[in-house]
């Protein structure tokens, strides 16, 4: 099995981490193969950045495409989700949603823990597209002072768990989400601080996309009626432009 981690920010060090939680996560039963956007922004932190990242990903899958069992938007709010699903012959996972749906299978209603506000309104929409708002206890923040994203685990984490505890006290959350990729594989290193369980995003990407792509029976990605009509484009990557003239079978 060969799965795409997509990541629609620059910057490499959060692709390497969180390829490394999917491979131990896989644990042999795929290849993850980790692809980090060569243009955009280091970090995406609002709506309008994500509407830029979002066709980044697409081109970045559309590149690598060939052979894959499947992809995962590998930045919190998803980027370029729905897009994907309407292109791509194989699933395609965002890690926010996969997150949240894996809350709603562990809990009654679920948090969402971020370390900054400048993310509030956009992981709110995350939210309001999954379909689960009623499950959900809203989006919490910590101030990242510093502003460097790199440091955001360290420099936030006290932060992140007196927000998890008093969204568990105040909200009645059973299940807390780290949001954003900077805080991949701080659950498991927080779980015993927290009265709740906690939830790696990228962790229950890669399951689900696991889970996805060994489910052949019914699944014929290219009958599928959403698929968008071919049309010509100009300016996009080759690969993404090849991908589109095609269009519904």
């Amino acid at each position: 099995m060969r799965l795409l981690l997509v990541n629609p920010n620059m910057t490499v060090a959060m692709t390497e981490r969180m390829t490394g939680l999917a491979t131990d996560l896989a644990d042999g039963r795929a290849q993850i193969v980790p692809l980090t956007a060569p243009r955009g922004f280091p970090y995406i932190a609002s709506r309008a950045e994500a509407q830029i990242a979002g066709a980044l990903a697409l081109e970045m899958i559309a590149e690598h495409s060939a052979g894959a069992d499947g992809a995962i938007i590998a930045a919190f709010g998803d980027p370029g989700l729905v897009a994907a699903r309407e292109l791509f012959d194989f699933p395609v996972v965002g890690m926010s949603e996969a997150a949240m749906m894996t809350a709603a299978l562990l809990g009654d209603r679920f948090s969402v823990i971020t370390f900054s506000p400048e993310m509030t309104r956009w992981y709110e929409d995350s939210i309001a597209t999954s379909g689960l708002q009623s499950r959900s206890c809203g989006v919490r923040a910590a101030q990242l002072s510093s502003g460097n994203v790199a440091t955001a685990r360290e420099e936030t984490r006290a932060q992140l768990i007196a927000l998890a505890r008093a969204s568990c006290e105040e909200d009645g959350a059973d299940v807390i989400i780290l949001g954003g990729a900077p805080l991949a594989g701080l659950a498991a290193e927080i779980a015993a601080e927290v009265p709740a369980l906690v939830v790696d995003p990228i962790s229950a990407a890669t399951a689900q996309v696991m889970a996805l792509a060994t489910l052949k029976s019914g699944l014929n990605y290219t009958e599928r009626r959403n698929r968008p009509c071919a049309k010509p484009s100009v300016g996009l990557s080759a690969p993404l432009r090849a991908i589109i003239a095609q269009g519904a079978i």
